[in-house]
């Protein structure tokens, strides 16, 4: 597949900046005294919103189309849902091999760690495994929203905004701990701010692997395995955070806000 150097640096760029919102979530720890709950509780039900409808509105669709040009209606259906639910065990795997101590998707407050006063050692370990973790959570979700953009500029820029939304809660899971631990504002948002750069990594993995692999083919198995990636963190990660604090109401609002927002857009600009 020939990519134009226009569009790489759109959907590099899409990636680059969804990946480092991780840096507005170690800012909103620094600046505010308590998280507010409410407003990640929506933000975080927003962003299920916006990947579920996405995911199963116009990437799954998008992946069985290719799919059966090659291997035709019914063979192509079969290697579209093969495909989207091996996005799902990919993810699934990853996240069996993150410590669950260290889950990066625990909003983690201001005022609740203070409380519980942990050893500053136990702390950093907390803050750099989280660091840790995100990045290997945002590798693939960086290759999901390159590769969104590259097939279509409009679902790329909502991919993104959603991905950026759910990384807010994850600097702050880096931040807070390492701030408290080292007493240092730079580097807390510094580990916090590196941690997305996995995401753009991810870009440029994706591109090369377009390069190399694109086929018709291809192009369907990969764009089913982000709609299962896409669909899995909503439903593991996104709604159980928002859920967690009690702001049930708030987290399905954010939900269907999400989903009207994205059928709106693709309505208007489809």
């Amino acid at each position: 597949m020939e990519i134009s150097l226009n569009e790489f640096l759109f959907a590099f760029g899409l990636t680059l900046l969804a990946g480092l919102s991780t840096g507005i979530g170690s800012l909103l720890a620094f600046f505010t005294k308590k998280t507010n709950i409410k407003f990640l509780s929506g933000a975080l039900g927003f962003s299920a919103g916006v990947m579920i409808y996405v995911s199963f509105v116009e990437i799954f669709p998008k992946a069985r189309a290719s799919l059966e040009l090659v291997y035709g209606a019914t063979q192509g259906y079969w290697v579209t849902t093969i495909a989207f639910f091996g996005g799902v065990f990919l993810i699934a795997l990853i996240d069996k091999f993150v410590p669950s101590a260290e889950n990066p998707h625990e909003i983690r407050d201001v005022g609740e760690i203070k409380e519980n006063q942990p050893s500053e050692q136990d702390l950093l370990r907390m803050g750099l495994f989280s660091a840790l973790a995100i990045a290997i959570h945002n590798f693939p979700e960086g290759i999901a929203t390159f590769i969104s953009a590259i097939e279509d500029p409009t679902l790329g820029i909502s991919v993104a905004i959603a991905v950026a939304i759910h990384n807010i809660p994850e600097g702050i899971a880096v931040s807070v701990p390492i701030y408290f631990a080292t007493s240092s504002r730079k580097k807390a948002f510094s580990y916090s701010f590196l941690s997305g750069l996995s995401e753009p990594i991810g870009a440029v993995v994706g591109y090369f692997l377009l390069l190399a692999f694109f086929t018709e083919a291809m192009f369907g198995i990969i764009f089913a395995g982000v709609a299962g990636i896409m669909v899995y963190i909503s439903l593991d990660e996104l709604l159980p955070t928002a859920e967690k604090y009690e702001e049930h109401h708030i987290a399905i609002y954010g939900l269907i806000l999400g989903m009207i927002v994205m059928a709106l857009s693709l309505l208007l600009f489809s």
